[in-house]
């Protein structure tokens, strides 16, 4: 059989189609705008990512017997707030994961209801980006709007809904709301009566690898597919990459160099770190993790190359870096967007430091890439805090395509990178889910045991480690020494 994953990203959705034993038959990439209307704002159109899928799932499955496809599942970004009305229409734009207009709705759930209050209730304290904190935002700033809604969902929720017409999220995707209770995995009765929300406006929460239900007849008729194509409720998009790069069970790790960068820690038992730096959310795997969650990665290289240097020729500009990793005097600061962990400001941003008359273009190319790593390993330093004892971790998302970024992370780190076969995280993920969810493998980690495997490993270098540590101990030391300018 045939399985579908579909992985809704910011700036484009990407398909995959993936046979059962794990073989990725073909790739379709359908891009739509991005809108920033203010300052900090970050929206779309969910209309968009509809029209993109269904032009992307007819081009993904022109050339299959489309008979044999069995299910779609979904990986998704996450936090957005979509929000319907009684006749099902979308009453405003998405607020994306990476908006910043809730500065002074964060404060009221982190200063008012208190951060105690709120770890009790969800695991987690309120972030800039978290989807409560913008169901906040539009009772307070669009009340017509808020009046009207009859359904909350998620982006990747909306597609599910579109296609099955059941009104569905998942745990792990629902645990990055702040309106989920973590631990016992169901809607905080205390989180919708503080955001004024009622419990028939939120989906119903399955399991990541669950059947919601199957295609709709109309949709199943306009693709060729047959009737009885499941539709699996998927996973937030770490959680579904998590899940294509095999970090599932005990202690795994994996990075995601995306648009925004993680880390993301695997577990069998619920636990909370203790100072909120790092998200305790469910997983797709039916367990839980932690992450550390940064808003700008490879959008920081994107930025730099594309915006300031002008070119789009990535690989080109790292040519000559490698032989002087660990000299570097420039620092870069990646918070374009503001910054979610371990240091929770909206109003954080990117800056330069270090640069004298020798500074070369290269430097800066560099200090991009170094900045983003030691971003990376100020959650890596949380984790290990808790006593959470990482030896190697998993790599994915576009930046983990860069040889040079790679051996990066490996030194900055200190501990093995591993490449896998499969670079696309969460729609190979949302695949694997489809093909539990349709009865090809029995569990999720039996899936991923079998489908997911290790090409290459990037080991650190002593000498080159301890460079990068003396490095990190400056780099640290930076955003508390300019933290009160933003």
């Amino acid at each position: 059989m045939l399985y579908v994953g579909v992985d809704l990203g910011t700036s484009a959705v990407k398909m995959l189609l993936m046979s059962g034993d794990g073989k990725i038959e073909k790739i379709v990439s359908k891009e739509y705008p991005l809108s920033f209307p203010h300052p900090g704002w970050s929206e779309q159109n969910p209309e968009d990512w509809w029209t993109q899928v269904i032009a992307g799932l007819k081009e993904l499955t022109s050339e299959c017997d489309k008979s044999q496809i069995a299910g779609i599942s979904f990986g998704g970004h996450m936090h957005g707030l979509v929000i319907l009305d009684k006749d099902d229409n979308v009453i405003r734009p998405c607020i994306l994961w990476n908006d910043g207009r809730t500065g002074k709705e964060t404060d009221y759930l982190n200063n008012v209801i208190g951060k105690d209050k709120l770890s009790e209730y969800t695991a987690n304290i309120a972030f800039a980006g978290f989807t409560a904190p913008k169901i906040l935002w539009v009772k307070e700033n669009e009340p017509e709007n808020f009046a009207k809604i009859e359904k909350i969902m998620l982006p990747k929720d909306y597609i599910a809904y579109r296609l099955s017409g059941v009104h569905c999220t998942d745990a792990s995707d629902a645990s990055g709301m702040l309106l989920f209770d973590v631990k016992n995995r169901c809607w905080s009765k205390e989180m919708m009566e503080i955001c004024s929300v009622k419990e028939e406006q939120l989906a119903k929460v399955y399991e990541s690898y669950e059947v919601v239900g199957t295609i709709k007849p109309e949709i199943a008729s306009e693709l060729g597919f047959t009737n009885d194509v499941k539709v699996i409720a998927g996973a937030g998009d770490n959680a579904a990459a998590a899940i294509g790069t095999g970090t599932v069970g005990d202690a795994m790790c994996n990075i995601s160099l995306g648009t925004s960068g993680t880390i993301f820690i695997s577990s069998k038992e619920f636990t909370v770190d203790p100072n909120n730096a790092l998200h305790a959310f469910a997983h797709s795997d039916g367990n839980y993790h932690l992450m550390g969650c940064m808003l700008s990665a490879a959008s920081c290289n994107k930025w730099w190359m594309e915006e300031i240097l002008k070119t789009k020729e990535f690989a080109k500009e790292q040519e000559g870096i490698e032989a002087k990793l660990g000299e570097n005097n420039v620092f870069y600061l990646p918070y374009l967007m503001g910054e979610r962990s371990p240091h929770n400001n909206a109003d954080a941003r990117a800056m330069f430091i270090g640069m004298s008359m020798d500074t070369t273009r290269a430097d800066m190319t560099q200090a991009v890439l170094e900045g983003v790593c030691f971003g990376i390993r100020d959650s890596f330093e949380v984790a290990k805090a808790q006593g959470i004892n990482i030896t190697k971790t998993k790599i994915c998302g576009g930046g983990a395509k860069s040889p040079l970024w790679k051996k990066m992370m490996a030194n900055v780190l200190g501990i093995p990178v591993q490449e896998i076969e499969s670079e696309e995280g969460p729609g190979y993920g949302g695949a694997i889910l489809a093909a539990v969810g349709c009865g090809e493998y029995a569990s999720v980690e039996e899936a991923a045991g079998k489908l997911v495997k290790v090409v290459g490993e990037v080991t650190p270098d002593p000498e080159l480690t301890a460079k990068y540590e003396e490095k990190y101990q400056k780099f640290r030391k930076l955003y508390p020494a300019v933290k009160e300018l933003f």
